[in-house]
Formats: structure tokens, C-alpha cells, sequence
């Protein structure tokens, strides 16, 4: 596929089919995304794959707004960052996440972001338990890292509106 049309491609799609993706399939989005940069080439970015639909449910109750879509699909990435190897972790493991997204449009999937990290699991107690920690509570989560974020992933039969046209003319600054 060509790189413009990998980004026109690329949307955020929580609506999936239970067709489960293949391991072959799995296995080359995985390689791909860790051909993500980082800083210092540090590579602190480590990829937890869920690929059981109940546990996956079982994320998407991780908050009580913006997570709940994750029921339905049959698998999730969690991009996490190893806190031991380095400060920019979320920016490698947000990069790793953008990669991953791309390899999933370009393998046929549909995928959407959750994110985890500062996010608390019920919105009215921002101070209250984490979504991170809500979900140490049942992954392997390994000592040390951090989630950045889940990636919803599967197949979808729903073709979203293309994006509408903007003058993003403002958000470009020239010298």
C-alpha cells in the first residue's frame, strides 16, 4: 500500500468482527512496531499481546469512559515502556503505538488507541484508582514498565466517512 494511502486509511475503528487474526499475522504487526525509533535507540518500548476475547472485555472496563468499545474486539496490544531503560519512554512507546496502528492498516485490521497512562479508571475521581493499576491487577505487566496506552485490534466491516477537509493552515508555523 502506499504510504499516502496508509494515512488516509488510518482512522480510529471500534466497531469489530470476531474473526480472530492469525499469529502470522500478529507476529509481523509485532515485528514491525518494534522497527519503531527511539531515543538513543534506548528500544525501552516493550508490547504486551492479548489475544483472548474475555480478557481483552475485561480491559475495556479499565475506565468508565473511553475503553468500553474494547469489549468487542478480539485482540489488544499493550504498549508499554520499561522505566529502567530510559525517561522518554512515552515518547518511544507513543511512536511504537503510531507504528503499530499503521502495520494494522496496512495488514487489512481496524485498531483504535486507549489510552492508560495518568488515566484514572472513573473520570469523577481523577485522584482515585488507575487504569494502570486496574489492569496490573489481571496482565503480566512486567516489573519496572509502564502502560502508555492498549491498542484495540481486529477486523471490521464498517468503513468509516472519510475525513472531512480542513484548513490546518493555522496549525503550520514558516519562518
Amino acid at each position: 500500500m502506499e504510504f499516502k494511502q496508509l494515512l488516509s486509511k488510518r482512522r480510529s475503528i471500534r466497531k469489530f468482527t470476531e474473526r480472530a487474526v492469525s499469529r502470522e499475522v500478529v507476529d509481523r504487526l509485532l515485528a514491525e512496531t518494534l522497527t519503531a525509533p527511539s531515543a538513543r535507540n534506548t528500544r525501552t518500548t516493550r508490547l504486551l499481546v492479548v489475544d483472548d476475547p474475555q480478557t481483552v472485555a475485561r480491559m475495556a472496563a479499565m475506565r468508565d469512559y473511553g475503553s468500553a468499545f474494547m469489549k468487542g474486539a478480539p485482540m489488544a496490544v499493550v504498549v508499554l515502556g520499561d522505566t529502567t531503560k530510559g525517561d522518554l519512554w512515552r515518547e518511544n512507546a507513543a511512536i511504537s503505538a503510531t507504528i503499530l496502528q499503521l502495520a494494522c492498516v496496512d495488514e487489512g485490521l481496524a485498531s483504535c488507541w486507549v489510552h492508560i497512562n495518568g488515566r484514572p479508571c472513573r473520570k469523577e475521581e481523577p485522584e482515585g484508582k488507575q487504569a494502570a493499576d486496574y489492569l496490573r491487577g489481571f496482565l503480566p505487566i512486567p516489573e519496572g514498565c509502564e502502560p502508555l496506552c492498549a491498542i484495540a485490534i481486529g477486523y471490521s466491516d464498517f468503513t468509516p466517512a472519510p475525513l472531512p477537509p480542513a484548513d490546518d493552515t493555522e496549525r503550520i508555523i514558516r519562518l
